[in-house]
């Protein structure tokens, strides 16, 4: 089965508009996604998913296919689900563009995950560290079963406690790595709209949930920092030079 991996970059963001094409230490964000999902796939698996031709042009310039896709898309896997359907392939694996430390390997161990596992959706998280805030917004709390099925992601610090004595040691954070198949990108896109709780939390892999599809949570490395807003940019330089160095 051939497995590829998909990578939505839309240029309209409400937090940061323009975002994929933030310059990183030298180089646009999205074309340092692309490069790290190269060195897991190899580049003729990757793909942009785009509505947008000032990112087309940087992608296609760096040597790296796009796909256009219209500026209607509801979320980035509705956008994903609609570039699914010009790729011939079996498995997607979606890689967020706002994740420039993205690891290889983790990639890999999505694929592989879904490969073995082709009826439940596969979703990465790591541990939430001790430099970030639990209570931030912008970082979506994961809930599992002990054996990692998901129960839920929310923005909220879950789960929750009565008694502090209870209160969790440590806390999961979604990995915005994720596996598909060509049929479930099919069904997320034909429901049509955001279902009340991905709408409530936007968190739009709640969706799968009201579709009745498994998820699966597959662990990650730590260290995994997305720019979701323009401070978080120095953070993610910082960590790029020291890998670079």
């Amino acid at each position: 089965m051939r497995s590829v991996v998909l990578i939505p970059a839309r240029y309209a963001s409400s937090r940061y508009p323009g975002k994929p094409l933030v310059n990183l230490i030298g180089k646009p964000m999205v074309i340092w996604v692309a490069e790290l999902s190269a060195q897991a796939v190899g580049a003729e698996h990757v793909y942009v998913a785009t509505d947008d031709h000032r990112i087309a042009d940087v992608v296609n310039a760096a040597g790296f296919q796009t796909v256009m896709t219209s500026p209607e898309a509801l979320t980035g896997t509705d956008r994903l689900a609609e570039a699914a359907e010009q790729i011939d392939a079996d498995v997607f694996i979606n890689v967020q563009g706002d994740e420039p430390l993205v690891m290889p390997e983790d990639i890999l161990r999505i694929r592989d995950a879904k490969l073995a596992d082709m009826g439940s959706v596969i979703n990465g998280f790591s541990w939430i560290s001790g430099q970030e805030d639990v209570h931030s917004v912008n970082i979506p709390k994961v809930i599992t079963t002990e054996n990692n099925q998901l129960i839920y992601i929310s923005r909220m610090a879950l789960p929750g406690f009565k008694d502090s004595k209870n209160a969790p040691q440590a806390y999961k954070k979604q990995v915005c790595i994720y596996g598909f198949s060509k049929p479930q990108l099919a069904a997320f896109k034909r429901f049509g709209r955001k279902s009340l709780l991905e709408k409530s939390e936007d968190i739009e892999i709640l969706r799968f949930l009201e579709l009745g599809v498994p998820i699966k949570m597959i662990e990650t490395r730590p260290g995994s920092l997305a720019v979701d807003v323009p401070e978080d940019v120095p953070g993610v330089e910082a960590v790029l030079r020291e890998r670079s160095s």
